[in-house]
């Protein structure tokens, strides 16, 4: 199983769908009004079997090497979700995306998280790119983006489908020779 410790309350791990179900929809149910805006897929998880079924799905492409969908686990008690998905072997790229349960934001698990599966991605996955693309005014997640050392390259009109319809996107971009050289000072 795969298990990476990022700091030392704070791990990434492969999720566990009949353990993880309960609390990861926990989580979901009860930051949902948060989440959808930015998150169409929360309206599709409304049961354990639900989240069951995505985490099924998420360990079969870790297993396959083609997605790195982790738990982010803060002092033993699950807080959401990082991944490093959408590999593209033309340019060795993967997007990054993340959620936190309300109860772990504003600590700085986020941007752990995400250095963690940044290491992961480059070190591992042999990804030469990583990108977040958030929505123009989801603030926070432009923060975490901008705190990692992601470097702004382009904002694409209407490029989130939103619940509300479509908005546009900031891309960031991570390459592997600048994470390294960003671990090394």
């Amino acid at each position: 199983m795969l298990t990476y410790q990022v700091t030392p309350i704070i791990e990434l791990r492969e999720p566990l769908p009949q353990s993880d179900a309960p609390a990861l929809l926990a989580l979901l149910t009860a930051n949902r009004a948060q989440y959808q805006y930015y998150l169409p897929w929360v309206a599709k998880i409304q049961t354990v079997a639900d989240e069951q079924r995505f985490l099924t799905s998420a360990q079969a492409q870790l297993q396959q090497a083609q997605a790195l969908n982790l738990v982010i686990v803060v002092e033993q008690r699950i807080a959401g979700m990082v991944s490093c998905d959408h590999f593209d072997d033309s340019d060795h790229s993967a997007n990054v995306g993340y959620w936190l349960g309300r109860p772990f934001q504003g600590r700085g698990v986020m941007t752990a998280a995400v250095r963690g599966v940044c290491d992961l991605g480059f070190n591992q996955y042999r990804r030469q790119y990583l990108r977040i693309r958030p929505a123009v005014d989801n603030q926070a997640s432009n923060a975490v983006a901008q705190r990692v050392g992601f470097d702004f390259l382009i904002q694409h009109p209407d490029g989130q489908h939103l619940l509300d319809g479509n908005h546009d996107e900031n891309v960031y971009q991570m390459s592997a020779v600048d994470w390294l050289a960003s671990r090394r000072k």
